[in-house]
């Protein structure tokens, strides 16, 4: 800019002198009169017109050597907004796959959560197979003690009772629990009932500790019992009466609320050392409590 100025005022002065050496007058025309006394020296006007030109000249170089510098400055800068947009370039690619890997981060998130409800759903599924083995292994162990319970009725023990065979009177009462109260079940397999709260037991016939009865004589025995359970909408309150393993009677009630009850006697012929006790039936519920709701009770009618 400085030299454009320089430039421009040169030529001005340049002209301007031009136009002063053109409008001095002719010593040679007549009407030219030298003053008196007065002394002037009448310049070459190709000397300063040689001189405005070098002048020119000279703000000529300056200015394209200031061209030259501002090309060189042009380029450089040029070439640093390039890089600039390279760069801003690689920053909008990086943000691009920044925005990438957070949405597969996002994905691998979303699919460990799908996972972790997967396997909190398979741990319920195996938490509840393992109650059912565990009410299995609980059936089981009854079914165990009603087997043990059979062997040790020895032919001792029923020899025993075949001395015994002239025993008239025989009876007996009891109730399901002996003390407290509770639901017994639902299991999937049916479940030796034991009735340890006796009330009656003429001849010594039942046994609380196995919930058998064994038939001391020969004859016509009479059974009667009662269940009760609280009401559910799949559970039912049922049991049956076994004769040395053999079903006879079964006694069944279901309600979807309160407590439900149910009952059964039957008549048999038993020989002597004939079993008689009760099972409680698969997936239903028995109750008791100290008002001896569930109870269990025979006596002879006559011996044969």
């Amino acid at each position: 800019m400085d030299v454009t100025v320089i430039f421009t005022l040169l030529l001005l002065i340049c002209s301007l002198t031009e136009a002063q050496l053109q409008q001095q007058p002719d010593p040679d025309t007549n009407s030219y009169v030298k003053p008196a006394g007065s002394h002037v020296e009448a310049g070459n006007p190709s000397e300063h017109q040689q001189t405005c030109t070098q002048d020119i000249n000279a703000a000529l170089r300056e200015m394209s050597a200031s061209l030259a510098g501002l090309k060189v400055e042009m380029k450089y800068l040029q070439k640093e907004n390039e890089a600039k947009t390279r760069e801003l370039e690689l920053l909008k690619q990086q943000d691009q796959a920044n925005e990438k890997e957070l949405e597969l981060q996002k994905r691998e998130l979303d699919k460990l959560k799908q996972q972790d409800q997967a396997n909190k759903k398979e741990l319920e599924l195996q938490k509840r197979e393992l109650d059912k083995l565990k009410q299995q292994d609980q059936a089981h162990e009854g079914e165990l003690i009603t087997i043990k319970a059979s062997a040790n009725i020895t032919e001792n023990q029923v020899e025993a009772l075949r001395r015994e065979g002239e025993v008239k009177q025989v009876a007996f009462s009891a109730s399901l629990m002996d003390s407290g109260s509770g639901d017994i079940g639902p299991f999937n397999t049916k479940t030796p009932l034991v009735f340890r709260h006796v009330v009656t037991n003429i001849g010594n016939a039942y046994n609380p500790n196995t919930g058998f009865f064994i038939a001391p004589v020969r004859g016509v025995y009479h059974f009667v019992f009662h269940i009760k359970g609280h009401g559910h909408a799949s559970h039912y309150t049922a049991a049956a009466l076994f004769k040395n393993g053999e079903k006879t009677f079964i006694a069944s009630e279901q309600q979807p609320s309160h407590l439900a009850g149910t009952a059964n006697s039957i008549t048999l012929l038993l020989e002597v050392g004939d079993v008689v006790f009760l099972h409680q039936w698969e997936n239903t519920r028995v109750f008791d409590n100290e008002n001896h709701h569930t109870t269990f009770s025979g006596h002879l009618i006559f011996t044969m």
